[in-house]
């Protein structure tokens, strides 16, 4: 008997609401964005006064958590990890004790999104801050997020942090990550959610066009801007970590996995063997996610019991394309 009743708000299913009319996936925009810093209006930059909210199947939300270790801000901002396997209300706490996070008392993400706007009716989506103080998300602002960790958290950085978004660079990044964003990020979404033929068959054709390129880019260069780490590694890296194990076989991404490209698959390991990306990254998540939530690939919730994930530990050679090759991050 198929389930047809209707999802609840916190768990609204991507194929169901973030469609543009013609068979393609239009992500649904962000409630919260308000930034952090210290202007009029602004959110302030206090230690132990937010909680990012972090699913460790989701790229956007793993971004951040791979930038708050490297930057060394565990301290100053507490995470809370919610169920990788979203169910009917949407995001739960269910890995928590008591089903309860620690720290906002709420079972559901949702019940943080509702305390900030009574009448929010989208998806609850991850990453979310949370203010401890009130209970309420202040920004699911996942595009700029990790650039304000960069940046207007920096008094608050370990001593040694690395400059992620060197100033000089930023113009170059930002225009690299919002194609990084569109074609590939996104891109293997606009697959994986796609309803129609045609708007499945050209994201196909941009998403490989774009690793295609990514691939000869990464020929000649150690990382995507030569010889250190930036925050648009951080922003490719997370798309190619779910690769093999989520969207070549559940988008439907199958000209090539990522194993097969030369240069790619060097650079996804050289990277997570780098402190901060590989610590955060959690391949059964991934496809308990994936596979195990309703309404994202599967009507089943059957968890793949592969792809071999050992090969990331295997050795990647990409120092040789360095000047500087036991130095991955630029140092202020």
């Amino acid at each position: 008997m198929t389930d047809t009743a209707a999802p609840a708000p916190g768990q609204i299913p991507e194929t169901t609401s973030e469609t543009d009319g013609k068979g393609g996936f239009s992500r649904q925009t962000n409630a919260f964005t308000t930034p952090f810093g210290d202007g009029p209006g602004e959110l302030p930059v206090e230690a132990g006064r937010y909680r990012l909210i972090a699913a460790l199947i989701c790229p956007w939300a793993h971004r951040q958590l791979i930038v708050r270790e490297v930057l060394g801000l565990q301290d100053a901002i507490s995470v809370g990890i919610v169920n990788p396997r979203r169910d009917d209300r949407g995001w739960n706490f269910s890995l928590d004790e008591g089903g309860v996070d620690p720290v906002l008392g709420i079972e559901f993400l949702m019940d943080a999104y509702r305390a900030a706007d009574p009448d929010y009716d989208r998806r609850a989506t991850v990453p979310a801050v949370v203010d401890v103080t009130t209970g309420k998300v202040v920004t699911n602002d996942y595009h700029h997020l990790s650039t304000q960790f960069e940046t207007a958290w920096r008094p608050l950085h370990a001593p040694d942090a690395p400059d992620l978004y060197p100033e000089e660079l930023r113009g170059e990044i930002d225009a690299l990550s919002t194609w990084l964003f569109d074609t590939v990020n996104n891109g293997v979404y606009k697959c994986g959610f796609a309803t129609g033929q045609e708007a499945y068959d050209a994201a196909y054709d941009a998403l490989f066009a774009g690793l295609d390129e990514l691939e000869e880019r990464l020929a000649t260069r150690r990382f995507l801007f030569g010889d250190h780490i930036t925050d648009a590694d951080v922003r490719l890296y997370v798309t190619l970590a779910r690769f093999d194990a989520a969207y070549y076989g559940g988008f439907k991404a199958y000209r090539q996995r990522l194993v097969d490209f030369e240069h790619l698959w060097a650079y996804a390991r050289d990277l997570y063997q780098t402190p901060g990306f590989g610590s955060t990254t959690d391949f059964q998540a991934i496809k308990e996610g994936y596979f195990g939530s309703k309404g994202v690939t599967s009507a089943y919730g059957i968890i793949p019991k592969g792809p071999d994930q050992s090969g990331w530990d295997a050795p990647h050679g990409r120092e040789t394309l360095s000047a500087t090759p036991q130095e991955r991050f630029r140092r202020r």
